[in-house]
């Protein structure tokens, strides 16, 4: 058996990013993590492996050659993983859509019975991967997992709707979306560490992936930094207070 998991680095969403002159993207020392819900889906991974063994396990990063082959080694493959693929694109002008067919690409090239992604980027929020390579692959889904288990040619996944929890039964191969609440991720050991060095790591160009006229279909046209927080106002009594949330908040 085979899993490919997403290893995707995000801007710290605690740090303070500035917008370029531009507009078009954010500049200066922008400290990155690794995706909160790919973490997740690399625990999954790694805790059926430790469940049933025998699974080779492939983490997949797209993006800025250095830096996503480090976030690759020292968030996937240092914690586990077998073995990494990157993928060199410029992370300004990937869409959700285009992602995905590199996705579906890397998949037939690998052939993995689970693709596990986390459901989305902590950055751009989109969660449109997961459901669009599905698609394309004409593969069963089931997103914002909390729970999943391969149990014999199934795999049942339980996961997080409005209304509660759904349990689905689905054929491999698949895509599952992985949630927050679907465990709680491994921190990477010094001897893992110390492997993901020497661990195989494949670098591919958009060119090798034949992608033919595929090409993002969403632009950024302006990024704004938002308003900073405005300043309270006393009122006299209640009244007072009542005219102004008619009148100037508009929210009675």
């Amino acid at each position: 058996m085979k899993i490919l998991v997403s290893a995707k680095r995000v801007s710290d969403p605690n740090a303070k990013l500035a917008v370029s002159t531009d507009g078009k993207w954010i500049e200066g020392d922008v400290e990155y993590v690794m995706n909160y819900f790919c973490e997740n889906a690399i625990e999954c991974a790694l805790q059926l492996v430790e469940e049933h063994g025998d699974i080779e396990t492939i983490a997949l990063g797209i993006g800025d050659s250095d830096e996503t082959a480090r976030f690759i080694r020292q968030g996937a493959l240092a914690r586990g993983i077998d073995r990494g693929i990157l993928v060199s694109a410029d992370e300004q002008t990937t869409d959700s859509d285009l992602i995905a067919r590199i996705y579906a690409k890397v998949v037939a090239r690998e052939q993995p019975d689970i693709v596990l992604i986390g459901k989305q980027a902590v950055d751009g929020d989109s969660n449109q991967v997961g459901q669009l390579l599905a698609e394309y692959l004409g593969w069963p889904q089931a997103t914002f997992a909390s729970k999943v288990a391969i149990e014999g040619e199934e795999v049942v996944v339980t996961r997080e709707v409005d209304g509660g929890l759904e349990t689905l039964a689905m054929t491999m191969p698949c895509v599952i979306t992985a949630d927050l609440r679907l465990n709680e991720p491994r921190f990477a050991p010094l001897a893992g560490i110390m492997k993901a060095k020497k661990k195989p790591l494949e670098e591919l160009e958009l060119d090798d992936l034949d992608l033919g006229e595929a090409k993002p279909k969403v632009r950024i046209v302006k990024m704004l930094t938002p308003d900073g927080r405005k300043s309270g106002g006393l009122v006299k009594d209640v009244d007072d207070l009542v005219g102004k949330l008619r009148g100037e908040a508009r929210v009675i």
